[in-house]
């Protein structure tokens, strides 16, 4: 079983930028599509980014698309998602997934990590 743990939340102010790191811990754990999801108090959860295994290709919510970059580095087990010009609607627990193939539903992941906190301050 996969397991995950997301690391470098925080708070700043708009217009910064953020590197999120998600270690995925398990023997299978570069054979899994990874994400983001991203919940907002009283919202619901919501998609942020997605990329496959191999990561040949990548998946982004409208609302982050050309300011948030999903990588990962399968030699050390991690995904990445850097936010750049961030804004105070970004503001969120973010939750790093691992699922068998890339989606944006969040039943399209059986793997989640535990959150890592988001806030941004205008």
């Amino acid at each position: 079983q996969v397991q995950l743990v997301e690391s470098g939340g925080g708070l700043v102010q708009a217009g910064d930028s953020l590197r999120l790191s998600c270690a995925a811990s398990g023997r299978t754990a570069n054979s899994y599509a990874m994400g983001w999801f991203r919940q907002a108090p009283v919202k619901e959860r919501e998609f942020v980014a997605a990329i496959t295994w191999s990561a040949d290709s990548t998946y982004y919510a409208d609302s982050v698309k050309g300011r948030f970059t999903i990588s990962r580095d399968n030699a050390k087990n991690t995904v990445y998602l850097q936010m750049n010009s961030l804004k105070p609607e970004d503001t969120a627990t973010y939750y790093c997934v691992a699922g068998k193939e890339p989606g944006t539903g969040p039943l399209d992941y059986g793997v989640w990590g535990q959150g890592t906190q988001v806030i941004v301050s205008s």
